[in-house]
């Protein structure tokens, strides 16, 4: 029976890694489209931690991990005699099946290896496999995502060092060298969460120094070629020796020093010590934080959680995704409880929790961004778009058409500064753009992207006189949500929740204006 349960529950995970929901800009800006900028001929956007003086983020972990999937693909390409650069979007998605792939296979196996007990460990693979973290963020292409699996193989690699035989401890070392160096330059927040696991591997060290000198030789070796890589990356001529000597690119220690700076993490948001422990944990496994403070399994797993949830909440920019790599740790170290009426009514939560937030986030949250993009890449008059109340929109999904297309990315602007905008940009209203898919024959036009929920825009929308903006929609989406419109304190809750709910969705508005007088038709 618990077979069928966790095969259901991996095609669950899989249709939610083919969502098109997305759940955070830096899904795609702290990852993919750094690599897909280097490997095709995509138009993309860095952001400041790739543009600073001093970058804090670290291409090394990005090419294993993107690099390598979209160079098979492009030789496979290639290879099929198709010409041309491969549409951004199959990318994408083949992205996703990748992150879906290495979470059912190297996340769910971490679980076997961890949880020694065969009763127990069925109860802790289908509790990870039936989490919504793990069919949302799991499939998508978050460094925090990679974390995960890191820490999670840390753990194993540590126990196979103390379980094991010199040669294969050995071997463990020096992967765990490899691993650990790879999960620093992945996150800076890596090793919070092998602060108490690594203690046990003292004694180990002590009476076999030999695991200590391979592992500490192959994580130098990694870190050399990490910083290579990063050097190479961040300077705008060939390197040589002596760039890496005199002046190399350590993209951890940047970021370490960044967010030591109370006046950086402010930029981001300010968040009080608890947030992680009352706020971001009950958000993420919601009824399983009962049964962690009553009914916790001690383990390893358990104390790698403790640890790293300790550390970042010493940190004042707390976000929820920051807690990943704990999920399937604490997922893995609960009890279930014994009484079978409580057991119902448990696993019944548990199933709506997850049911509910695995929708919400899986699907709806800012699920039409990508959509719209593709929608832009195949409209041949967009030369300009505005994009309002939505998260920031990759652009290596337009396929090229950046080189015309300008992307105007204004999520807190005023509804009046808006107009001002449009009409400052908008093209002149011409009989075509009046008859239908005429105004694709234009040599120019200007596209809004909005939620539906944005009320605001209402009175503007029907605009049918001679002056004035008008607003023709030409595209929909109704699998989107806007978390970020939610305006509990002036509209109250139910209005706020009709509106965003009641009108979710996603829309691209073709913007003209008047100009001089009207054209006769």
């Amino acid at each position: 029976m618990w077979r069928r349960t966790y095969l259901l529950l991996v095609l669950v995970r899989l249709w939610f890694a083919l969502s098109s929901s997305y759940l955070h800009p830096d899904e795609n800006f702290q990852g993919p489209e750094v690599i897909a900028g280097q490997i095709f001929s995509y138009p993309v956007r860095l952001t400041w931690e790739f543009t600073s003086d001093h970058p804090i983020r670290s291409v090394f972990p990005l090419w294993p991990v993107y690099g390598l999937p979209m160079l098979l693909l492009r030789w496979l390409w290639i290879g099929n005699g198709n010409d041309g650069e491969i549409p951004p979007i199959a990318v994408f998605w083949t992205l996703r099946v990748l992150m879906f792939i290495i979470s059912f296979v190297l996340e769910d196996w971490a679980i076997h290896e961890l949880v020694h007990s065969p009763r127990h460990r069925r109860v802790a693979v289908l509790l990870v496999a039936s989490s919504y973290v793990t069919w949302t963020f799991q499939t998508h292409t978050f460094s925090n995502s990679i974390e995960t699996l890191v820490v999670a193989w840390s753990l194993v690699l540590i126990e196979r060092i103390l379980e094991t035989s010199q040669n294969s401890s050995l071997l463990a070392s020096t992967v765990l060298g490899v691993v650990a160096v790879f999960g620093v330059f992945n996150r800076i927040t890596f090793p919070a969460f092998l602060l108490i696991p690594g203690l046990r591997l003292i004694p180990h060290f002590t009476n076999r120094p030999l695991s200590l000198v391979v592992m500490a030789a192959s994580g130098l070796l990694t870190f050399l070629i990490a910083i290579s890589l990063d050097t190479s990356f961040y300077t705008p001529h060939s390197i040589s020796w002596s760039d890496l000597y005199r002046h190399p690119v350590v993209t951890p220690w940047n970021n370490l020093r960044y967010n030591m700076s109370p006046s950086n993490l402010a930029e981001h948001g300010i968040h009080p010590w608890y947030q992680h422990l009352l706020v971001n944990l009950p958000m993420l496994i919601g009824p399983a934080v009962g049964l962690l403070f009553t009914q916790p399994q001690v383990s390893l797993r358990l104390y790698s959680a403790i640890s790293g949830v300790f550390v970042l909440s010493i940190f004042q920019h707390q976000e929820a995704r920051f807690l990943l790599p704990t999920i399937p740790l604490l997922l893995s170290s609960l009890q279930l409880p014994k009484n079978p009426k409580y057991l119902k009514i448990w696993v019944g939560t548990w199933i709506a929790f997850n049911t509910v937030l695995g929708l919400l986030m899986g699907v709806y949250h800012q699920g039409g961004v990508v959509p719209a993009q593709v929608f832009l890449s195949k409209q041949p008059d967009a030369t300009q778009a505005v994009w309002w109340k939505t998260y920031m929109p990759p652009i290596w999904l337009l396929n090229g058409k950046n080189a015309v297309l300008r992307t105007e990315d204004v999520p807190g602007m005023t509804g009046d500064t808006l107009l001002e905008e449009l009409a400052r940009i908008a093209t002149c209203d011409t009989p075509a753009d009046r008859r239908s898919q005429e105004y694709l024959k234009e040599p120019n036009g200007t596209y809004l992207i909005a939620p539906l929920s944005t009320t605001w825009l209402d009175p503007y929308l029907d605009n049918k006189g001679l002056d004035g903006l008008r607003f023709r929609e030409v595209w929909r989406y109704r699998k989107h949500l806007n978390l970020d419109d939610l305006d509990w304190a002036e509209d109250g809750f139910w209005p706020t929740l009709k509106r965003v709910v009641g009108r979710r969705g996603l829309a691209a508005w073709r913007v003209t204006k008047s100009c001089g007088r009207p054209a006769r038709t």
